[in-house]
């Protein structure tokens, strides 16, 4: 009899991820899971009695893998720190980078399994060319975004098993199966951060310098509590004194200054972007019918990609409102995942 295939699931305790292993289980693997402790707020009691009672109840093995001070400098640390520069960061891709798709990786590999599994919406496939990471099929849950800088190492040790389903059945299969997490909530944005405020979050952790909010010619309109505490695009909570609509345009952390302008401001239609990944392993050469996302819930455009001294400018065929530097970028052909990088400004 031919030796079965090991397989760790990355499991939160949420649909997706129980889903993952009962499928993967289905298909003839032997499969265990791998829950990662990584903050108090990050593991509530209650995610890990379901995920305790779907393990018992597929029949399947639950490491708990303690990777707390790595998240910490690796995520949280980040996360503040961007924020204290003005930018906006995505905590989600930083944990896959360093935490899932590294630590967690290295870590099943060691522990003998042939793949890593986790519960995104996105596929792999292989060829006599390498690897590519595609777009889940179900547009509304795809995640190919969060996982730009994944590359040929990772993509040759990954299965993803939901890229060809869509989120309500997975939900079906999963009450059907009588799994505790059928009705779990969808994950929340950050996960680390239990309301959606991260202002009180930030608050806590990073030292906050009050400075002057001027418009874009420059001139003083009142005063900011902390460059942190301000997004590009955001309008609310600007507390000022005038009868324009203004809008936070540009955070410069080099005068500590938050800038506004007219909604119109916000648009560009070019932007600089560095710290690249091509999941091919190698940077494009000239390639016509890219899209990108500037965001996760942005819709793609067409753009054109020029080489610079930080990375890549993009030049977009319609102008884009609210770049936000910090945010990734994600480059698509079709349905496959091009790569990616870090928006500059």
């Amino acid at each position: 009899m031919a030796k079965r295939m090991k397989v760790a699931v990355a499991m939160s305790g949420g649909v997706d991820s129980s889903m993952t292993a009962a499928l993967l289980k289905e298909a003839g693997y032997e499969v265990y899971g791998v829950h990662m402790l990584l903050s108090p707020d990050h593991n509530p009691e209650h995610n890990i009695s379901d995920l305790e009672s779907t393990c018992e109840l597929l029949d399947i093995p639950l490491y708990k893998l303690n990777f707390e001070s790595e998240y910490q400098r690796e995520v949280i640390d980040y996360f503040c720190k961007e924020y204290a520069l003005g930018r906006t960061p995505n905590p989600c891709i930083a944990c896959n980078r360093h935490i899932k798709f590294h630590l967690l990786l290295d870590r099943a590999l060691k522990m003998g399994a042939h793949y890593l599994a986790t519960g995104h919406y996105a596929r792999v496939k292989g060829s006599l060319d390498g690897f590519s990471l595609l777009k889940g099929i179900d547009t509304s849950k795809d995640q190919s975004y969060f996982l730009y800088t994944l590359g040929q190492r990772q993509l040759q040790y990954l299965l993803l098993p939901l890229g060809n389903r869509r989120k309500t059945e997975i939900r079906n299969l999963a009450g059907k199966l009588g799994l505790p997490t059928a009705k779990s909530p969808e994950s929340q944005d950050v996960c680390f951060i239990r309301d959606k405020d991260y202002r009180p979050f930030i608050t806590q952790r990073i030292p906050l310098k009050s400075g002057d909010i001027v418009d874009s010619e420059g001139r003083v309109l009142g005063k900011h509590q902390g460059l942190a505490l301000y997004t590009v695009g955001q309008r609310q909570g600007l507390r000022l004194a005038t009868k324009e609509r203004y809008y936070v345009i540009k955070l410069d952390a080099a005068t500590n200054r938050v800038v506004v302008g007219s909604e119109d401001k916000l648009l560009s239609s070019s932007l600089t972007a560095g710290k690249l990944n091509w999941i091919a392993g190698k940077a494009l050469k000239k390639i016509s019918g890219i899209t990108a996302k500037i965001r996760y819930r942005s819709p793609e455009v067409r753009v054109k990609l020029y080489t610079c001294d930080s990375g890549v400018e993009v030049k977009f065929d319609e102008p884009q409102r609210a770049i936000t530097p910090g945010q990734a970028i994600v480059f698509y052909k079709g349905d496959v995942v091009l790569g990616g990088g870090v928006i500059e400004g």
